[in-house]
């Protein structure tokens, strides 16, 4: 069965997302004895230069890359997630309806050993525009943010890594200030480190919903804390754990900063530590037209955040204190245009920018010490790119 594109090209561009996969955050763990060949899975969004899902492989002790192919054929695959045991790959499917059903689509792919997908099954993801996905650390439950419709899903996950129908389902529901928040639209969803609670931040609410999750029966409940407000106007995108699990950020979309917050993880509770501008000094605070931040990364050392800035085409590092407070210290050129997306590889020693609007990726050299990012001049040449993962080769 095909899925049908959807959205207008508009639309499209005022989407993001990234959360690393428990399998990935395992083998970060493993430190200097841990993998150092991976292969990586980058979504799209479909059409004249993409056809699907594409992979290549990466050396991390040689930076070396491969060139990207086509691993698996859908209609824009635009955010990927993969299991822990490492044989499955979800994607959300930006598309007008599954099955007859209105809504998006998520797909399970079976990771082959040359690295090429098989389509396992397809499920819809009950509302509009599903734009991220993640996989519970179990591996028992897909959860997606759907961004036209405003609600988060959670679909069971089943012994052959396929998806079933929903098993939970909560739409949003309020607004914010600003134009663009009339309506809800979840942007992302991340799991806890303990895995007892989803967070899903809210473009259109200013918040950050908390909920409890149940990975057994696959289903979300409100927490209380409920949620977490961020700055009005904000319009909170992506969202991320610091590895410590003391600390997590979200980077807001329309004002071009990035929020920090303690974590109680008994409570499953956010506070604010502080607010800062994604961009220099020099460009002054607030919205810019035409500009907006996109995906949020944590350094597997704890030491550095990132975070991405479309439309000024930059990286924004930060250095992060003991008590999760974060300080810019560079904004490096993206090498690429509009960096929707971009990833750490597992070593940390390595990332990869994306470029929506350039068709292309950059690959940057980390310094250890500072987090600042040097350029290599290796780029990949991929329709579209979206979202990228990586999966430690054995």
């Amino acid at each position: 069965m095909k899925l049908r594109l959807f959205v207008s090209r508009a639309f499209v561009s005022t989407l993001v997302i990234v959360t690393l996969s428990a399998g990935v955050i395992a083998a970060e763990k493993k430190g200097g004895g841990g993998p150092t060949q991976f292969r990586a899975y980058v979504g799209t969004y479909t059409g004249k230069k993409s056809q699907g899902i594409y992979t290549f492989t990466f050396n991390a002790t040689t930076g070396e890359a491969s060139k990207p192919e086509l691993a698996g054929e859908a209609v824009n695959p635009s955010f990927l997630a993969i299991h822990p045991n490492g044989k499955t790959l979800y994607a959300v499917g930006e598309v007008a309806a599954v099955d007859g059903k209105k809504g998006g689509g998520v797909s399970a792919f079976a990771i082959q050993s040359d690295g090429q997908l098989k389509l396992l099954s397809q499920a819809s993801s009950v509302g509009a525009g599903p734009c991220h996905i993640s996989v519970d650390k179990s591996g028992r439950v897909a959860l997606a943010a759907n961004y036209g419709g405003g609600s988060v899903v959670a679909l069971p996950i089943k012994t052959d890594g396929s998806v079933g129908p929903h098993t939970g389902f909560v739409q949003h529901e309020g607004k914010s200030v600003t134009k663009r928040q009339s309506q809800p639209n979840a942007h992302s969803v991340n799991v806890s480190p303990d895995n007892r609670f989803a967070f899903v931040a809210d473009l259109g609410l200013d918040k950050v919903l908390i909920y409890k999750l149940d990975p057994a029966k696959g289903t979300l409940t409100a927490n209380d804390p409920a949620f977490v407000t961020v700055p009005p106007g904000s319009g909170p995108r992506h969202f991320t754990f610091h590895p410590s699990g003391k600390h997590a950020y979200v980077i807001n979309e329309i004002t071009l900063t990035m929020t920090a917050f303690s974590y109680d993880a008994a409570k499953g509770e956010l506070r604010e530590i502080h607010t800062i501008s994604t961009l220099p000094a020099a460009d002054g605070p607030g919205p810019k037209p035409g500009w907006s931040t996109a995906e949020v990364v944590a350094h597997p050392s704890g030491k550095f955040l990132y975070g991405s800035n479309r439309g000024h085409d930059t990286i924004a590092v930060f250095s992060v204190a003991s008590d999760g407070k974060i300080t810019l210290v560079q904004n490096a050129p993206a090498e690429v245009k509009t960096p929707r997306n971009f990833n750490l590889d597992p070593t940390g020693q390595w990332l990869f920018t994306e470029g929506q609007g350039s068709d292309t990726l950059a690959l940057f050299k980390v310094d250890q010490a500072t987090g600042k990012l040097t350029a290599t001049g290796t780029k990949l040449e991929i329709g579209t790119p979206v979202c990228l993962k990586f999966l430690p080769l054995k």
